[in-house]
């Protein structure tokens, strides 16, 4: 599939009103899902469960529009079943638009940091989705999309959800715990494109805080709901605890089979220096949070648009290119089914 790559990312993307509606957001608006392919290997694509996180649901309406004209002999519609949600949350992406278009090249920080939202506990959609089958408190997309995926015939193979990061040194890759040890040749795979790219990973050390085991530099394991709830109780919010719910990696695994699961974290803003030191604390991160604090203050307060730009160019922080984003998630996306290929 890497030989792919630059023919699915200059694909004209689906529009935003196409594919299947599966059900309704808690405002009204449709989730949309495609189906593509007829394998007997299941494969499920995920984006915008967190809605400040633009770029996965525009990569995979690419990839939405290039299965779409790919006939049912091609190996990718022959081999797998493709079960693609381009964005989950049409709520939050509305609200975000304000500070970000589908055509843009990369982001602008001031309107970024004017306009961005972000769901807190309780109504993130990644940690959002059903406990169970009776499980009517869960948000009506989360139901829509574990039930759209029940309806199919059998377990999947391989489940990528794709996220991003607002700040970071680079990309950032999250990994299935019960697989780490069988993903050496993904790991060695997107390292290498990273580097081909010109960007350095993004490195942290959470001791395994709410499910994050670092394995090397740019890959961790993914977090875990037991986790994050273990987390926050430990910290004595047992109300934010009580609120997280299955991710959508989980959910797909509670549906049988052993599935790899893969979140990609593509930064908005390169932040050069973080994971240098590895911490915790890493002070590099500790002051790029205290000076993009200091930023948003200051822009909220006064019209100094101008001199904040000045400012963030002085520092080294620049935006990561979408269409590096776009390639390096369906990176990750072609060495998963190398590695669920490998294992069948």
């Amino acid at each position: 599939m890497y030989e792919r790559i630059n023919s699915i990312l200059t694909m004209r993307p689906v529009a935003r009103c196409a594919g299947t509606a599966i059900g309704r957001s808690q405002e009204g608006r449709t989730i949309r899902a495609f189906r593509f392919g007829r394998g007997r290997a299941r494969i499920s694509l995920l984006a915008g469960c967190h809605a400040d996180e633009p770029v996965g649901p525009r990569l995979l309406r690419h990839f939405a529009s290039y299965l779409s004209q790919l006939p049912d002999a091609d190996p990718l519609t022959a081999k797998y079943q493709w079960w693609v949600v381009p964005h989950i949350n049409p709520d939050g992406d509305e609200r975000n638009r304000t500070w970000y278009r589908d055509s843009d090249e990369s982001y602008d920080l001031v309107r970024y940091l004017l306009n961005v939202v972000r769901e807190q506990p309780g109504a993130d959609i990644e940690f959002g989705f059903p406990r169970s089958e009776d499980d009517t408190g869960a948000r009506p997309e989360n139901r829509a999309v574990f039930d759209w995926w029940r309806g199919g015939d059998g377990p999947f193979a391989l489940h990528v959800s794709l996220h991003g990061m607002a700040f970071a040194a680079g990309p950032w890759f999250l990994i299935e715990p019960t697989w780490r040890d069988r993903c050496r040749p993904l790991i060695l795979r997107c390292a290498s494109q990273v580097r081909e790219l010109g960007y350095e990973l993004h490195d942290v050390e959470r001791q395994g805080e709410k499910g994050f085991f670092r394995i090397e530099r740019g890959f961790c394991t993914r977090p875990d709901s037991q986790q994050m709830r273990l987390y926050f109780s430990d910290q004595g919010d047992a109300a934010t605890a009580a609120l997280f719910r299955p991710s959508s990696m989980e959910a797909i695994r509670s549906l049988g089979d052993d599935p790899l699961t893969l979140v990609s974290e593509m930064p908005l803003f390169i932040t050069p220096g973080v994971g240098d030191t590895l911490g915790p604390p890493d002070p590099v991160a500790q002051a790029w949070r205290e000076r993009i604090d200091q930023w948003r203050l200051r822009l909220a307060r006064e019209d100094t648009d101008g001199e904040v730009v000045r400012e963030t160019i002085a520092s080294g922080l620049r935006p990561m290119a979408v269409r590096d984003q776009m390639e390096l998630q369906l990176t990750l996306i072609a060495a998963g089914l190398e590695a669920v290929s490998s294992t069948r």
